[in-house]
């Protein structure tokens, strides 16, 4: 099977092609969202509030890893408030002049929501603290000694911000965000849910535990737990009897080389190369996308994020160092003392160090 087809199966990154049936498959009221309790309840008492006053909600921050309802989320704002809603990127918005057209085209209690705000150019985010705050822009005319500064008043409006790097952000630009949220990975109770309710919207027949099967090889994303359920779905109609159960889970997600864990084929070379390449680490990460035909960023990017969560790999001063539990995973058993490990010298393995490098 191709790399690249198993690679996006558990991506958390969205394709190209899955617009539509994303938007089809996303919660309109934030009654429907599921998951995410805390951020939901704050949510719901800062919309009703500024339904109450009728006035625009403070801006909002969303931050957190990518397939887990951002943009939902920002679409529900709108919705709850009965306000229109407009879409943007922040690498869209290269020049402050395209953000003031932006800005001064929104109507009174818009919704502007910004994905992946912080790679919005500076000179546009410092015309976006003036925004945020006091609801104008200024204009420069001109050039050199002879510039001036026109100022235009702005619709009052809410600015939804999300991203996926939220040590990225600017101090001042975060600072102007009334209400901040992060929302984490979801357990797979909740991804259970999800996977129900888009069955009954894609109009497929899944079991209880064939959407437990599913779930617990989601990498606790919805997005890749909608998209796993699509694959499983078309296996189910092509190999089977058309009905998702835990069985046809299980072998539809072993075609498309999705382990137990949510491990793809990436997952595993990188393990392997690891463990069985290199003694279980210390090794750079530019060895190791090496070692296994990859680009260093799709390594940093797709495969190790997921893999120091699920506790398989660690980040170390020295290079990444494979864990116990990626022994265990491949069928190994890990040396006693392992020299690689963060707890060398000590005679035992003294867990991983997490920082990004």
């Amino acid at each position: 099977m191709d790399g690249n087809l198993d690679r996006d199966v558990v991506s958390p990154l969205p394709e190209v092609d899955e617009t539509d049936i994303e938007a089809s498959l996303r919660p309109k009221h934030l009654s429907e969202f599921v998951g995410q309790p805390k951020v939901r309840e704050q949510l719901q008492v800062v919309l009703e509030s500024a339904l109450r006053r009728n006035r625009p909600p403070d801006h909002v921050l969303l931050s957190g890893p990518p397939g887990l309802g951002k943009t939902s989320l920002a679409m529900i704002i709108a919705a709850e408030l009965g306000a229109p809603f407009r879409l943007t990127s922040g690498p869209a918005i290269e020049r402050a002049g395209d953000l003031a057209a932006l800005l001064t085209s929104l109507t009174e209690g818009e919704v502007l929501f910004i994905d992946e705000i912080h790679r919005i150019a500076r000179p546009a985010e410092e015309l976006l603290y003036m925004a945020m705050e006091d609801f104008r822009v200024d204009i420069i005319v001109g050039k050199g000694p002879g510039a001036t500064a026109i100022p235009l008043e702005l619709a009052p409006f809410t600015l939804v911000g999300a991203t996926t790097r939220a040590g990225l952000l600017t101090g001042p630009l975060r600072d102007r965000f009334g209400f901040t949220a992060h929302m984490d990975f979801y357990d797979t109770d909740e991804l259970e849910h999800v996977l129900t309710r888009s069955a009954q919207l894609l109009g497929v027949s899944v079991t209880g535990d064939g959407a437990a099967e599913i779930a617990s090889r989601s990498r606790g994303t919805p997005r890749i737990a909608n998209r796993l359920l699509r694959r499983v779905r078309d296996f189910a109609e092509v190999r089977a009897d058309g009905v998702v159960t835990s069985q046809v889970a299980h072998d539809a997600l072993a075609v498309y080389d999705v382990d137990e864990l949510g491990l793809d084929r990436l997952d595993k070379a990188v393990l392997d190369a690891l463990v069985r390449r290199f003694g279980g680490g210390p090794v750079g990460v530019s060895t190791l996308a090496v070692a296994v035909g990859e680009e260093i960023e799709t390594v940093e990017e797709v495969a190790e994020p997921f893999l120091v969560r699920a506790g398989l790999l660690a980040r170390t001063p020295r290079g990444r160092v494979a864990t116990p539990a990626a022994w265990h995973h491949l069928g190994l058993t890990p040396p006693s003392s392992p020299s690689a490990g963060p707890g060398s010298g000590t005679g035992g393995f003294a867990g991983p160090t997490l920082f990004d490098s």
